[in-house]
């Protein structure tokens, strides 16, 4: 996808302790940068005026990471956020991870997250409120 495609921005410096021996950032790290994409693209969601609903509850069934250009210490990224597939329980969220106002991929990671009920842990249709907020949020892309 195009950083166009995605309404919502949110900028990290990479840090020492995020990086291997090699100086490049550690492969488990780049689900911790996912989580942060993700956090920050509801918190834009909420400040939009979207949702206001509180905390829906989910897991996440599946996440997949392709891995791009490496990413070193003390760079600056983009962290990008946008659901562009509903299931009747899930939602399948795209997190592009780019180098500092470039259009300069690293990273694109694809997170499943099931829609769950706490008590049980099973699966429960996606409340099409939700459905309605990320849709709306997502259409403001340039």
């Amino acid at each position: 996808m195009s950083r166009a495609d995605f309404a919502h921005t949110h900028r990290i410096r990479v840090r020492w302790s995020e990086v291997d021996p090699q100086s490049v950032v550690f492969n488990a790290r780049y689900l911790d940068y996912a989580d942060i994409a993700v956090t920050e693209y509801w918190r834009a969601i909420r400040d939009a005026g979207l949702w206001d609903a509180g905390p829906i509850e989910c897991h996440v069934a599946k996440a997949e990471v392709e891995f791009r250009k490496p990413i070193r210490a003390d760079e600056e990224l983009d962290l990008m956020a946008r659901t562009p597939r509903f299931g009747n329980t899930s939602m399948t969220t795209l997190v592009e991870i780019h180098g500092a106002g470039a259009d300069d991929l690293r990273a694109l990671i694809e997170l499943v997250a099931v829609h769950i009920d706490l008590v049980d842990h099973r699966p429960r249709p996606l409340p099409d409120a939700v459905r309605t907020a990320l849709i709306t949020f997502d259409a403001r892309a340039a």
